[in-house]
């Protein structure tokens, strides 16, 4: 694979979960029940689904992230 490929590739990856994350925190400021949390598990049903796809894009590659696998 080039180095292109794999930049791309990271970028790809943190595209992906920066979309996961702010589909999160656009909710979170609008939904009355997600505002009034301090965590994200106490949330409504889609603030923690959202908030799920949102951490299962960020586990789903660490080597890419720079974190040990």
């Amino acid at each position: 694979m080039s180095t292109g490929k794999v930049r791309a590739a990271a970028q790809q990856v943190e595209d992906t979960m920066l979309r996961a994350y702010r589909l999160w925190f656009e909710h979170a400021r609008k939904c009355d029940t997600c505002k009034r949390v301090t965590s994200a598990r106490d949330g409504c049903e889609d603030g923690r689904e959202l908030w799920g796809t949102y951490r299962l894009s960020r586990i789903a590659h660490p080597e890419e992230k720079g974190q040990p696998s």
